[in-house]
Formats: structure tokens, sequence, C-alpha cells
């Protein structure tokens, strides 16, 4: 046993420790502070990380007695951190936490990013945050959390926060005094750039691919699927880009408001236990030439207040056989309660599947002609079509076991 003393949170605090206790315990069964968790125990999912003399370290591979004499700083101490006042608000306004058990780890995490990387952009945050596993939130929220903090204080910099910056850079930049027993600062992780690649040349400039979609490069969920109607492709070119029309289409959707490639409207979800009703609104990016086009939206639902933003873009070419091929490639993220649904298998099965039958209906329409009263809405079978859904993982388990 050692006699271990740390000021922890602003008060010194003094307890006896096995000599390889680590840090992460010494707090929680020793200074009953129980709000570093414990996950992995190996340094790897930062769920223990908190601050040492001001930077993060993973409480559970720094050993209590190594920490003698050292400032600690966990979350139960961050009251009147002018860092913390921010992140704590944009955490639940972005819904980036869900269980909460990274939370404490990945708030310090983020602080050390607000302060020593004030411009940092979206793919520095992601490489910064890497060290902080969360199985709940897909990061979405989490990430959309620090850039808006970051871009607060960009707008309208704050002074409390500017002195912590400033006292960072001078405590690093510091030349090292005569060499001491204490141990060496912690060093944050620097991503180093791979070298660029040469340059090609301009006649050997990638061209695209003609045969998917056109859509804008994004984060979130991709699906892709599609479907075939027996109509020449000029006519399902004019039929898709008709918003009533295609809206009409898809089980759920109504459109409330609409002018030219824009509109406002609400579509309405319900699989098994899950059911959400998305208003928002929405616009539709063509280029007639090559039949593409991008339906970029964003919404929330009401109940959840969980968000939802996507693209849909679909390609409209024909086929040898007469008929004509809509390929479709969705790309969304969800933020709040609903996140953890979006990237189960059963999910995106059930995309597939409401995509199918949007082509079904789309073929229906064409086959019936467009009048000019306003199309009738397609019938959305919740229960037939989770029943429906899930026969098919049903045949594609005892397939993949046979």
């Amino acid at each position: 046993m050692a006699q271990v003393s740390l000021e922890i949170n602003g008060k010194r605090v003094c307890h006896e420790a096995p000599a390889r206790m680590h840090l992460g315990d010494f707090l929680r069964d020793q200074a009953r502070l129980t709000g570093t968790h414990l996950g992995c125990e190996h340094g790897v999912c930062g769920a223990c990380t908190v601050l040492l003399d001001g930077e993060p370290v993973r409480s559970c591979i720094a050993y209590a007695t190594a920490c003698e004499g050292r400032h600690v700083t966990t979350i139960e101490g961050y009251d009147d951190d002018p860092v913390m006042a921010r992140l704590r608000p944009a955490f639940t306004h972005h819904h980036a936490l869900q269980c909460g058990y990274c939370t404490p780890g990945m708030l310090a995490t983020a602080r050390d990013i607000v302060l020593r990387l004030p411009d940092a952009d979206e793919a520095r945050v992601r490489i910064e945050l890497s060290g902080n596993l969360c199985r709940c939130t897909g990061y979405m929220g989490i990430v959309a959390a620090v850039m808006s903090v970051l871009a607060g204080l960009r707008a309208q910099p704050d002074a409390a926060v500017s002195a912590l910056r400033d006292a960072l850079a001078q405590g690093r930049g510091a030349a090292p005094a005569a060499p001491q027993a204490a141990p060496a600062v912690f060093q944050a992780f620097a991503p180093v750039a791979a070298p660029p690649a040469p340059a090609a040349p301009a006649s050997a400039a990638p061209v695209p691919d003609a045969a998917s979609p056109a859509r804008a490069p994004g984060k979130g969920n991709r699906i892709e699927g599609g479907f075939t109607v027996p109509f020449p492709p000029d006519q399902v070119w004019a039929f898709m880009v008709d918003l009533p029309a295609v809206a009409a289409c898809l089980p759920g959707a109504v459109i409330q408001e609409h002018e030219g490639d824009r509109v406002k409207g609400k579509i309405a979800i319900k699989f098994g236990p899950m059911a959400a009703a998305f208003n928002g609104a929405a616009r539709l990016e063509r280029d007639d030439a090559a039949k593409r086009a991008v339906f970029r939206g964003a919404g929330q639902d009401s109940l959840s207040q969980s968000r939802a933003t996507g693209d849909i873009a679909y390609l409209v070419h024909a086929l040898d056989d007469g008929h004509t091929r809509v390929d479709v490639d969705l790309q969304y993220t969800l933020q709040g309660p609903l996140a953890q649904f979006s990237r189960s298998g059963l999910v995106q099965d059930f995309v597939r599947r409401m995509i199918a039958d949007f082509g079904k209906n789309v073929g229906a329409r064409l086959g019936s002609g467009v009048g000019d009263g306003p199309p009738a809405q397609a019938e959305f079978n919740a229960v037939g079509m989770f029943f429906s859904v899930l026969w098919m993982r049903i045949k594609r388990w005892f397939g993949r076991a046979s």
C-alpha cells in the first residue's frame, strides 16, 4: 500500500492505495467519484478519460501512484468550466448521447478538441474522437455538437475560453526546465497525413460514372435499390420529376406546399413498434439531359424530436427490352432517439421493400395515365410490410444455414 495524494476537482484528496491501482479505480473506489466510467480497462474505449493537469488521459491504464501530486479533473469538476458550459447544451441539442456511458470521457476529449484545435474541420474532429468509442449514437450527433461549439466560438469569441487556450499553448510551448523526476507531459495524438498522390495528367482525369445516380458526397447510412417499369425512359423521367405524382406513390408521404422544385410536407412511417411522422422540406436538383436527379430533404419527428436528413438520388436509363430501370441511392442520417434503429439490418430491408413497393406504384400510375386531378395517395399497410420483411429475413437465415 502507498499513500496517494492528488488534487481532484480542486480539492486535496489523500488515500492509501495498492501500488498497482489504476487512477480510474482510485477515483471511483477511494475518492467515491463514480462519474468516471470504466469500459474496456485496456485504454481502448476512452470511457474513462479524465483530465490530468488539464490534458486528457486514460484513467484505466494510468497508475494512481504515478499521478502523485498531480491535478485531476473528472466529470464532476466542470461546473465552472467555460468550455463545458457550451459543450453540455450542445450535446443535449444534437442528441449526442443515449445510454450516456461514454459521455464523461467523450466530453473530456471534446473539451480538449475545442481548446487545442479552434479551426478544426469535421474530418479532424472525427480523427480526434476516434479514441472514444460509442455504441449508441453513430457519432453524428457528437461530431455535430463539437462542430457547433467550434463554430460558435469562431463567430463570437469568449474571453474565458481564449484564456484557457492561451494557457494551454504556453504550457506546451515553454522550454523544459532542468530534468526532473516528474512524469512527462501527456502528448495528444496528432494524425500524420499520407503523402499526396502524384497528379494525374489532364487527359487521365476520371470521368463520372454515367451508370450511377447523381449524388453529393455525404456521411451516414446508405441503401441502394431500384425498380424496373415497362415504359420508355422519357415517360418515366417526366413522371419522376413530377413531385406531387411521385409523393402519391410513396406510402405515408403527403405534400402540403409545392412551388417549383421545392416542397414541404410530412411522411409517416410505422414499422413494428417504431412509429414516426417527419415534418420537413425538400428540394429537387435535376439533370434533364442525363436523366439524373437528387432529392434533398430534412425533417423532424414531432413525437421523438428525432431529426433526419437525407439525399435520394436516382438515375433513369433504358434497358434492352424496352423497359426502363430506375436506380435509387439513398443516403441518410438520423439524430435523436430513433438513431439507434437507423443501422439495423431489419430497417434497411424495410427501406428496400419500400423502394420496391414505390416502383410498383409508379408502374401502376404510369399504366393508368396521369389525369388532371390530384393523384390518389398510395395506401400503406404497415402490418403487411412488417411481416413481409420479417419473412424475407427468415428465409434468408434458413438459406444461409442450409
